[in-house]
């Protein structure tokens, strides 16, 4: 089967209900399957509990007609991994998500699943995990994880909720400079910025921008390209 993954920036607009802007692209991505139940990998929530967090994301999907279940409750992860409908991985710290899934050995299991055509929805960090490193995340380094490789289930890298400018009163380095800096380093990868509101949809071989806004796609040596909302960017797995 074809591999199927919704990849999210963020998970809220401003004075919008939690997963309330994808919620319909979300509802969308599932629908036409069988399927029901949904795990959902919660290891990037830190100030809150992971019973917590799943409650918090089971109260949207049943909305939506979908059960979310944790994985950190079943007693047997990687035997849950191996059976799950489909897998779901919320937004959160980087950092932290990237630690637990290295600690607890479930990188591997994740992308051998996703590979066979379970679907994968991930938000925010749950994105960033789905690329072949974390290292385009915003994240404070809360905790080192084993290593900064991550699910390689796309071969480009994804930067959440990408800003055009500093906030005001910022003396910082842009977002796209740091871009800039990673690709330096690692002049092989391609970058999405992935501002608020915008998703990734990848089905097989083809990429499409959902959502109501462009992303900035990032290449060194090149300068960034405005992609616009619906725009097809099926290139990005070439």
């Amino acid at each position: 089967m074809p591999k199927r993954l919704l990849l999210i920036s963020n998970s809220t607009n401003a004075g919008e209900d939690y997963l309330g802007w994808p919620r319909q692209i979300i509802s969308n991505f599932f629908s036409g399957s069988n399927l029901k139940r949904i795990l959902f990998v919660p290891y990037a929530g830190v100030s809150v509990s992971y019973n917590e967090y799943t409650a918090k994301v089971q109260e949207v999907f049943e909305k939506i007609g979908l059960e979310i279940y944790s994985i950190d409750s079943e007693p047997n992860r990687i035997k849950a991994i191996y059976e799950a409908e489909a897998i779901a991985v919320g937004g959160g710290n980087t950092f932290h998500l990237v630690y637990m899934l290295h600690k607890l050995r479930m990188m591997d299991p994740i992308f051998e699943k996703v590979n066979t055509g379970t679907p994968f929805i991930g938000w925010s960090a749950g994105a960033n995990v789905a690329c072949p490193s974390m290292k385009t995340t915003n994240d404070m380094p809360v905790i080192q994880p084993e290593s900064f490789n991550c699910l390689n289930l796309v071969p480009f890298q994804i930067n959440p909720h990408y800003l055009d400018t500093n906030p005001s009163g910022h003396g910082g380095e842009t977002r796209e400079q740091r871009i800039r800096e990673f690709l330096v380093v690692n002049p092989e990868i391609t970058v999405v910025g992935l501002r608020e509101a915008t998703a990734l949809l990848v089905e097989g071989r083809t990429v499409l921008l959902l959502g109501n806004r462009p992303v900035r796609i990032f290449k060194e040596g090149t300068d960034p390209r405005e992609m616009e909302p619906g725009a097809d960017l099926s290139f990005l797995l070439r």
